[in-house]
């Protein structure tokens, strides 16, 4: 079956560097209209064959996920095995990096990678548009975290387009350490939607690509911060930083982020931003 480095497969963190609630449907969904782009921080979810389906969560966030009845990874791989007419049968080992409820995608990251990864495993190959039906089921954000590089997302995620081409930089995320869920910060929300964005096909440099997501926002950053007053403190403390081009919440929180030229910028600025109960990581944009 698999073998080596198949056995595994990153998930990547996601961040949404502008997200505009542009409308709401009848079933009370709300459209958006978003960036995503993907860090070089992942969970990473493992295989091994066995007999039944189970999965084990170990690292850092590994508690997050205790109290936690079915994991989305499960879910995935049981619907990929019916879908496929395969037997759900494998030892699956998520390694939890990424903050939970922490609106960077990890759990539809993780939901995506098993989709991925058990595709291999089990020797199965669905088309696109049946994968992408097992992954919109799972999760609004599981068809962008299936494709695993920067998309544009429209509709209620499910609706993906080419995103412009991305310069390199630095990124960092910080997190209060404050669990935030999706549901709350949307029933938070006032106010009226937000038109769709206008991009430029390709960003030459890390400075116009900030000036020009700067001129957007996050629609979900005030309701967000109603409710989780620190998420006003990180973005103030992430905009202090020296360097810092663009500081923003991502998705619906309480991660934020910073935009750098340099990677050297945004690790400095994770050394200088040293508080209790912070969780920060630095790295590359990739693109």
């Amino acid at each position: 079956m698999t073998h080596g480095q198949d056995r595994s497969e990153p998930a990547p963190a996601k961040v949404n560097l502008f997200l505009h609630v542009t409308g709401k449907r009848a079933d009370g969904y709300h459209l958006l209209d978003s960036l995503a782009i993907f860090a070089g921080l992942a969970d990473v979810v493992a295989y091994a064959p066995a007999e039944g389906l189970s999965l084990n969560v170990e690292g850092p966030f590994a508690d997050s996920l205790a109290a936690e009845p079915d994991n989305l990874v499960l879910r995935a791989a049981r619907a990929l095995a019916d879908s496929a007419g395969v037997r759900a049968e494998a030892r699956l080992t998520l390694t939890k990096r990424i903050p939970v409820a922490s609106g960077i995608g990890g759990g539809s990251a993780d939901a995506a990678a098993a989709l991925r990864l058990l595709c291999r495993a089990w020797r199965i190959a669905p088309d696109a548009v049946e994968l992408d039906r097992i992954a919109a089921r799972l999760g609004a954000d599981v068809p962008v975290c299936l494709r695993d590089r920067p998309m544009r997302m429209g509709g209620i995620g499910e609706q993906l387009t080419a995103a412009p081409v991305l310069p390199s930089c630095g990124l960092l995320l910080v997190n209060p350490g404050i669990p935030l869920s999706t549901v709350s910060v949307f029933r938070a929300r006032t106010g009226g939607f937000t038109p769709d964005a206008e991009l430029p096909k390709e960003w030459i440099g890390t400075e116009d690509m900030a000036a020009d997501v700067a001129r957007l926002t996050n629609d979900l950053e005030s309701p967000a911060i109603s409710l989780v007053p620190a998420i006003g403190d990180v973005l103030a403390a992430i905009s202090g930083t020296p360097g810092c081009l663009l500081a923003r919440m991502s998705g619906s929180g309480a991660t934020c982020f910073g935009l750098y030229a340099r990677e050297a910028d945004a690790k400095a600025a994770a050394d200088a931003l040293r508080r209790r109960g912070w969780w920060r990581w630095s790295g590359e944009l990739f693109s």
